[in-house]
């Protein structure tokens, strides 16, 4: 069997090009992110080197997920493609056994040599990524790769793994081959999903919807955080992924109705092409559905989540002015300036930390405020849960139902902003919200802090006196909107930079298993391409033909990626809603067209080049066998 794979691989190289390059890329981003962490090991603790290695660490998720989906979806189609030489190889004599140890040993010399050009590229690309992530300000001064070795050995057995797993299932459903495939001529798919792909595909859903279900009635605030929402789509998407052959056959009825009552014949021939060949659609669309809806999940996942924030922070903000900067931050004076004016109120906001002792030895620090109570009760609009904002006092604070303890009369055993130990009773709790909303104390309670801003309630005819006010002190008077509007949250850049990685990694991987699978479809199409000028159609149809099915396929993709982002984004969502705000999801259709509209451009020139070479090397064929008949 070693001899006929290494001939199969030398007769249909050009159908493992891409498996290849998926393998390659994939080891050699691999083993950039393996010595980056490695490297970061050596620098010092910091928040600056816990988020690099988040990143890192996402993109190298990220990668080897896609890589495993590409490969697996390559050696999935290159398999069905192969169906009558396999049952010929059947009809010689071969056993399933040698069929399945044939797939695999294709799949681990191509992660075998996968692997290695993965190492030497990424040894070489180590050293640029963290030049670059100093640059970017991403990393400090002194982080440089080092000569550690680990990562190498990881990076390539991870790659020789994933070529043999990807290939694994499509080894099984080649032993299964049976030798009267050898003489079929038919290219209908009438089995395209098997029992194994049923229960993985099956299984996977389950498993995404029931996650998604516990976290909601558990902790709905771990789908609001990046880890979660980073890796959860992946499940869905790998069920889609396994699901995709019965998935794809509605979704092209519902696509070519009004095409089909609109065209002669074309649409008809469209529809009926991409239907019988429901795997070959099928393999197309999968890598659009992954970068489709990994564009749509995470961008979309981060903006709804920003979006949250703001709408929280507006809704919790009863003041009609914020005055901050100038001489405004410490400055007692001001307020009770403003407080003086017929019918305003003012709330001194101090910015000040706690540290917290959860479940009886985990110190905590997490964000707090100085405020009077007074003044809180008047001007702010907490979503408080249980107990009451008036019962504030130097004795007490205001906790969120995220902390530890938060049942109101309890006890919280904390140190103050100066290292004193203090037991404070909680006198209310607020709503969870989006996370890390902070507590209130009283100024006592917040030793040396100093004012950040003043929330201001008054009517509109005490604007001018509000403004002169602040003026006199040097401070800028903003009103609610335009406060919100200035300190909207932003997108942590590293998380802008990690989702920028991660999203042309899978853009990488969708270009190349698009033109891999596009490429050994046309090159099995040579009898329809035949059959088709034999009926009568012009070059141009035929071109017109096999590039709307390329299109229809891409477009299949892209409707099932967008489905999958709904369904993540409408889990978010409903995170929000039991954790009381009330915002609205923010989907990325721009992101996901422009992915869409370059997966279609890919798609067409990846099927109209070789189309083209195949009909006008079928002409030459034809004229020189008419020149030749001339001649006798």
């Amino acid at each position: 069997m070693l001899k006929i794979a290494l001939k199969s691989l030398r007769r249909r190289w050009m159908t493992q090009v891409g498996t290849f390059v998926a393998v390659a890329l994939g080891v050699a981003l691999m083993t950039v992110m393996g010595l980056g962490l490695a490297a970061s090991a050596a620098l010092p603790a910091g928040a600056e080197v816990v988020a690099l290695n988040s990143m890192l660490g996402t993109a190298g998720g990220v990668s080897s997920f896609v890589a495993a989906f590409v490969v697996a979806s390559t050696f999935s189609y290159a398999v069905a493609a192969r169906r009558r030489e396999l049952g010929l190889l059947r009809l010689a004599g071969s056993t399933p056994g040698q069929l399945r140890r044939l797939v695999m040993t294709e799949a681990a010399a191509v992660g075998l040599a996968g692997s290695a050009a993965g190492i030497l590229l990424g040894r070489e690309g180590a050293p640029l990524m963290a030049r670059w992530t100093v640059t970017q300000g991403l990393a400090p001064a002194g982080y440089a790769i080092g000569d550690q070795s680990w990562p190498l050995h990881t990076a390539f057995w991870t790659g020789v793994l994933v070529a043999l797993s990807g290939a694994y299932a499509a080894s099984r459903r080649a032993g299964r081959v049976a030798p009267l495939e050898a003489l079929r001529e038919d290219v209908t798919d009438e089995r395209p999903m098997t029992p194994g792909r049923w229960v993985a595909g099956g299984g996977l859903l389950l498993c995404a919807v029931a996650l998604v279900g516990w976290q909601l009635g558990s902790d709905p605030g771990a789908l609001l955080k990046r880890k979660t929402y980073t890796v959860q789509p992946m499940l869905l998407i790998s069920a889609c992924g396994l699901l995709a052959p019965v998935l794809v056959r509605p979704v092209l009825r519902l696509l070519m109705w009004v095409p089909v009552r609109l065209t002669s014949y074309a649409g008809r021939l469209v529809r009926a092409n991409a239907s019988a060949g429901i795997r070959r659609t099928a393999a197309v669309a999968a890598p659009v559905l992954v970068m489709v809806a990994l564009t749509g999940s995470l961008l979309g996942s981060a903006s709804t989540l920003k979006e949250a924030k703001t709408v929280e922070s507006r809704a919790r903000t009863g003041a009609d002015y914020v005055l901050t900067g100038g001489r405004a931050a410490g400055s007692a004076e001001l307020a009770e300036g403003v407080a003086a004016i017929p019918g305003a109120s003012a709330l001194a906001v101090a910015d000040t930390r706690l540290t917290v002792l959860e479940e009886g030895f985990v110190k905590v620090p997490t964000e707090a405020f100085g405020v009077d109570p007074a003044a809180l009760a008047a001007v702010s609009r907490l979503p408080v849960a249980a107990g009451s904002v008036a019962d504030l006092d130097d004795d007490g604070i205001i906790v969120t139902e995220e902390w530890w303890q938060h049942r109101v009369g309890d006890r919280v055993p904390l140190w103050l902003a100066d290292g004193t130990a203090v037991r404070l009773r909680i006198v209310a709790v607020m709503r969870t919200g989006t996370g890390d909303n902070g507590a209130y104390v009283t100024p006592r309670n917040a030793p040396g802090a100093k004012v950040s801003r003043i929330e201001v309630r008054a009517p509109a005819s005490a604007a001018a006196a509000v403004r002169e006010e602040a003026a006199r002190y040097g401070a800028t008077a903003l009103t609610k909107e335009e406060w919100v509007t200035a300190t909207h949250p932003r997108t942590n850049r590293f998380t802008v930079l990690g989702f920028v990685l991660v999203l042309g990694i899978a853009l990488l991987y969708t270009a190349i298993a698009l033109a891999n699978t596009l490429l050994m479809a046309t090159s099995d199409r040579a009898g329809d391409l035949r059959l088709l000028r034999l009926a009568g159609a012009t070059r141009g149809q035929v071109l017109a033909v096999t590039a709307a099915e390329s299109l229809l396929a891409v477009t299949v993709g892209a409707l099932l990626g967008t489905a999958v982002t709904a369904v993540n984004l409408a889990a978010m969502r409903a995170a929000l809603a039991v954790l009381g705000v009330d915002s609205p999801v923010v989907v990325p259709w721009a992101a996901m067209g422009a992915v869409a509209g370059v997966c279609a451009v890919l798609s067409a020139l990846c099927t109209l080049l070789p189309t083209a070479r195949a009909l006008r090397r079928r002409t030459g064929r034809r004229r020189a066998r008419g020149g030749l008949g001339a001649q006798g």
